[in-house]
């Protein structure tokens, strides 16, 4: 009988083992970590182009009544899979992308989510949609981090909520689209590699930047 016994607590060890790891992939979307960081302008699909011109002209008389950089804004389109890059940072003289990342959206009361869903309440876990300002960074528990202001009833409550721009290394540093990469709290949670080619842009500004998550 101490045979079958050796077998069975093989058989449960080999369980627990294919267990953890299959929750860990996906949880963190089933994708082997790059070095390297791809965020070179990408080429869209004409039909999501469209989206992000559309939602960047929108943005332009705004951004220059409310005195905010009219060079550049920060775009994120959550109707793309997380796989995706859809971080973008879009020149709004040239009316073209210039870089783009991948972003994590909340993962809401669920452990996981594939697919975001928005609120804008307090210990939801949700990303919020809408306009945001920019604003002073700080030394935070994933490191550098920017303070995020809600300028729109549907994320008013991110400075309350600490909803703010930040890194971590989860957050792979190229596309792994078809798979999903992982969730955040309810920031815009990008790449270690993708914030420092952000951060120059945001500390030399000068005027606020606009960040916009739309659907």
């Amino acid at each position: 009988m101490s045979w079958l016994r050796r077998i069975a607590l093989s058989i449960g060890i080999l369980t627990l083992v294919t267990l953890a790891l299959a929750g860990r992939y996906y949880y963190r979307g089933f994708y082997k970590p790059s070095r390297r960081h791809s965020s070179h302008a990408p080429s869209l699909p004409d039909i999501e182009l469209e989206r992000v011109n559309a939602k960047a002209a929108l943005q332009k008389d705004w951004i220059r009544r409310h005195g905010f950089n009219t060079g550049i804004c920060f775009l994120v389109d959550m109707r793309l899979p997380s796989g995706k890059n859809r971080f973008f940072v879009y020149d709004l003289q040239k009316d073209s992308i210039v870089l783009a990342g991948l972003v994590a959206h909340g993962s809401g009361s669920a452990s996981f989510s594939q697919s975001p869903s928005f609120s804008n309440t307090s210990g939801s876990g949700c990303t919020s949609l809408g306009k945001y300002r920019i604003g002073y960074p700080y030394q935070g528990q994933f490191g550098r981090a920017y303070k995020l202001y809600g300028l729109d009833t549907s994320n008013d409550q991110a400075f309350n909520r600490n909803v703010v721009l930040h890194s971590w290394t989860g957050v792979p540093e190229g596309e792994t689209y078809p798979y999903p990469i992982c969730n955040s709290r309810g920031c815009p949670m990008v790449s270690p590699g993708f914030l420092k080619q952000l951060q120059p842009l945001m500390d030399k500004a000068g005027k606020p930047i606009l960040l916009c998550i739309f659907d």
